[in-house]
């Protein structure tokens, strides 16, 4: 039987040694276990911790991204995670992920693909499923608003061009950036990226919106289909001239 938190030295203990040090110096482990709360007869909260870390499949000690992807199913099959604690966990997943996003987005200016990849590639890096998001901009590229058009399965989420063309009117957008994501992590754009992006595009143009680009997230890579396009026109021009 493992040794309870209540028989440790008080200054081992999660509670009493984030209270002592500071939050900081705690492990990933102990960090969970106050989240966690109590463990069971055979384990203690700090041991169960540990069982959810070993979940990682990258093996990068330090990386908790994976804990985004776990599902509350997940957490259960832990002997000792119950409901509510996978529900808590769950929770504090989410909230790790809104930390971690602009306070207040309104009047960024976006200048480059990287600017809009930047700000989404942690919270869509991981996704099991592909989420596409529009970026409503004004004339001078300020941020006007950042929305959610669809979830998806792990195929590419149909998103409408009415819906898209609604949206911009509605907040009077000059300019929009779309943006999703590719479970598999690849972010090369598929055709069908391709070629709805050109279809929006000519959409757009018929109410004087400018589609700036198409941006494809993958796993801590993005690329930008107006800038992959531009590459290959240039190439194609290149190839062109030596003949």
């Amino acid at each position: 039987m493992s040794l309870k938190i209540k028989d440790m030295p008080e200054a081992e203990r999660p509670y009493e040694k984030l209270e002592l040090y500071g939050a900081e110096y705690l492990s990933n482990a102990e960090l969970l276990a106050i989240i966690i709360k109590n463990g069971t007869k055979e384990e203690t909260s700090v041991e169960l911790a540990q069982k959810i870390l070993k979940l990682r499949e990258n093996g990068l000690k330090d990386d908790l991204s994976f804990l985004k992807k776990l599902s509350i199913n997940d957490f259960i099959k832990i002997k000792g995670i119950g409901k509510v604690k996978a529900i808590q966990l769950k929770a504090i997943c989410e909230l790790a992920i809104r930390m971690s996003k602009p306070a207040n987005y309104k009047g960024i200016i976006i200048r480059s693909p990287k600017d809009v990849a930047d700000m989404l590639l942690d919270e869509l890096k991981d996704e099991k499923h592909e989420i596409s998001k529009i970026f409503l901009l004004d004339n001078r590229n300020r941020i006007l608003r950042i929305e959610t058009l669809g979830i998806g399965g792990s195929n590419f989420v149909d998103v409408g061009i009415k819906q898209i063309i609604t949206l911009s009117l509605k907040v009077e957008a000059n300019k929009v950036i779309l943006v999703h994501n590719h479970p598999t992590g690849i972010s090369t754009p598929s055709e069908a990226d391709i070629k709805f992006t050109d279809k929006l595009y000519n959409a757009l143009a018929i109410f004087e919106i400018d589609l700036l680009d198409h941006i494809v997230i993958g796993d801590m890579n993005y690329v930008s289909i107006y800038e992959q396009l531009q590459t290959q026109i240039e190439d194609l021009k290149k190839n062109k001239s030596k003949h």
